[in-house]
């Protein structure tokens, strides 16, 4: 009895590894396939978000390398003007040379609600900190191809503005009478014209600014990347000037409404100082937005506009006198108070006369 136990043991160990070895290589084949199901999946979306990605893109209203027939050819979507001129790695605004003016628009219409732009740019040149300038700017707006004065296009515009500005023409004394107002530049800031609304240089723009931020794109050791998105009437603004691939919020504007059928530029402008202003490319994405019925039957807008327009505004005091005019205002105040008193002496002093005369 004793020994058909023992007999009996090692078949049934020999069946038990087998079922065991079987199950387990079940289980590996069934991960196998479900790790190759993953992959295979992973990268079906992977590919299919790519796809997305590249569908959206708008080629007619971007600008990337090679810029073929750039300006030249009948088939471009852009036209240069002014001093832009087109090199194999980047379209150049303005040399680092005084009183230059160039920009590159484009010539189809826009017509896109919810739309992204991502801006590839450069500032660079010889001169030192605060005597450089003057900067770039980009548009959407009603007039393309027009010269001016805001950043090397016209003043009243008609649209959207983003202006990079390198140089603070503002007196430093404004900043000091105003806490909380000091800024340091390059200085990124939006700006909405609706054609009576004037971009003022004196005070780099802070009377129509409707937000902005301190990005310090001037001769960086990376490309400059700025991102517009427009969705829902809300305009978002990032840049990324770290090379980290990470964007870094600037400006959120709500309520803001822009027409169709405007046009896309970049335009820049150099005075007594000067740098060079590089576009590397403009990518402009169509956005899919789900949106609500009653907003899809908004009325149809006209004139750029953006809600509670006067909280945008900044009150620029204007400077305390010195010391020296403070002086000098002083001195005639009392030097006219002197003259004032003579005369009234001389005019009292013949009335008193005339007065006595008539008594004799």
């Amino acid at each position: 009895m004793a020994a058909t136990v023992t007999k009996s043991n090692p078949v049934r160990l020999r069946s038990f590894c087998f079922l065991r070895s079987m199950f387990h290589f079940k289980n590996i084949l069934e991960s196998t396939c479900l790790f190759v199901a993953l992959c295979v999946l992973m990268g079906h979306s992977l590919a299919e978000e790519q796809e997305f990605v590249e569908d959206f893109l708008k080629r007619e209203f971007s600008l990337a390398k090679p810029y073929r027939g750039l300006g030249f050819s009948s088939s471009s979507q852009w036209d240069l003007m002014g001093t832009a001129m087109v090199t194999p790695d980047y379209v150049r605004l303005t040399p680092d040379l005084q009183s230059r003016q160039g920009a590159v628009w484009s010539r189809i219409p826009f017509s896109l609600r919810d739309w992204e732009l991502k801006v590839q740019f450069k500032i660079h040149g010889q001169g030192k900190k605060n005597l450089n300038g003057d900067g770039l700017a980009f548009w959407l707006t009603k007039d393309r191809m027009q010269n001016g004065p805001v950043f090397g296009n016209m003043n009243h515009f008609v649209g959207l503005g983003i202006f990079v500005d390198t140089y603070p023409n503002a007196d430093k004394g404004h900043d000091r009478t105003q806490p909380g107002t000091q800024r340091a530049f390059p200085f990124i800031s939006v700006m909405l014209g609706n054609g009576t609304l004037s971009y003022d240089h004196d005070f780099d723009g802070r009377p129509t600014e409707l937000g902005g931020c301190t990005a310090m794109t001037r001769n960086a050791i990376y490309d400059t990347f700025l991102l517009v998105r427009y969705s829902k009437n809300r305009l978002t603004l990032m840049v990324d000037v770290d090379g980290r691939q990470e964007w870094k919020d600037c400006a959120d504007i709500t309520g803001l409404r822009l027409p169709m059928g405007y046009f896309f530029g970049a335009s820049s402008a150099t005075g007594d100082l000067s740098d060079n202003h590089d576009i590397i490319s403009m990518k402009l994405y169509q956005l899919t937005v789900k949106r609500a019925p009653e907003e899809e039957e908004e009325e149809e807008v006209t004139i750029p506009s953006v809600d509670n327009m006067e909280q945008f505004h900044v009150d620029v005091q204007e400077e305390g006198m010195s010391g020296l005019q403070f002086f000098f205002t002083l001195l005639f105040s009392i030097m006219g108070l002197g003259v004032l008193a003579v005369v009234g002496l001389m005019v009292y002093g013949r009335w008193k006369e005339n007065r006595r005369k008539r008594f004799y």
